[in-house]
């Protein structure tokens, strides 16, 4: 049973890295995201691929991982406050972006149970 239960370090973690490296293979396509009000888009989107890889690894390595994994849920919870919520008051789907806010905001408490109760203190 530990064996299997030691699995959700990876399941947590690979999903992120995977991710970032999206943000670097279809870069015109995360800029979409990106809210109107900031400039260079591209530099977010580049930024918010390299966060996401380097929490990834850290909290894979266990190297750094509390701090990584707190940092991960504010960058989610930041993705919620300028992403998500303002898609969900003007976009015509909505509820394509209420579900993906619902998933980073539970996404963002994984990272806060992961820091608390798995993370090393280093």
């Amino acid at each position: 049973m530990n064996t299997f239960l030691s699995l959700g370090r990876w399941f947590f973690a690979i999903p992120f890295a995977l991710l970032g490296l999206v943000h670097f293979m279809d870069v015109d396509i995360m800029t979409t995201s990106v809210p109107e009000f900031l400039p260079a888009k591209w530099i977010f989107v580049y930024l918010t691929g390299l966060i996401l890889i380097l929490a990834s690894v850290s909290m894979l390595i266990g190297r750094y991982d509390k701090i990584a994994a707190i940092g991960l849920a504010c960058f989610l919870l930041l993705m919620i406050g300028f992403v998500y919520i303002p898609n969900v008051l003007d976009a015509p789907n909505k509820n394509m972006f209420i579900t993906g806010m619902l998933k980073d905001f539970a996404l963002a408490g994984a990272a806060l149970m992961y820091a608390k109760h798995y993370a090393n203190e280093r």
